[in-house]
């Protein structure tokens, strides 16, 4: 085993931890919060093999938590308005110099962030509709 593979299982260990943390902290805060663990842990696995155990469960976990949020007509509204206040708020960071943190960086962190939720909303949909019979 040469030093590109050692370098290599690093990077994806902190890489992996990181996104884990994100996502460990986005289960409190508004945010694809499973998501993100899930993608933590698949990056972790390619580094750490034994995490691979922990990958299933929460696959399936993330996967009902994004169904669930199209499921319910008020939680897809909530979700929508999330995005809509999300696009607001980015805009109104990069426009308005008086606000914290104001600038490109901050609003545009902000309408990815709802670029991110109606995407993610949109694939939730897709895939509870194709489940449906008929």
């Amino acid at each position: 085993m040469g030093y590109g593979s050692h370098a290599r299982r690093g990077v994806l260990a902190v890489v992996g931890g990181a996104v884990l943390l994100a996502g460990i902290a986005l289960l409190v805060l508004p945010g694809p919060g499973m998501l993100l663990v899930l993608s933590g842990l698949l990056i972790l696995s390619r580094a750490i093999p034994s995490v691979e155990r922990f990958v299933e469960p929460v696959r399936v976990r993330a996967v009902q938590a994004a169904e669930e949020s199209v499921t319910s007509w008020w939680r897809l509204t909530g979700s929508v308005l999330t995005g809509l206040a999300l696009f607001g708020a980015g805009v109104l960071w990069i426009v308005e110099p008086r606000l914290p943190l104001s600038g490109w960086s901050t609003g545009l962190g902000l309408i990815l962030s709802g670029i991110i939720l109606y995407a993610l909303l949109f694939w939730s949909h897709r895939r509870v509709r194709a489940r449906r019979p008929g």
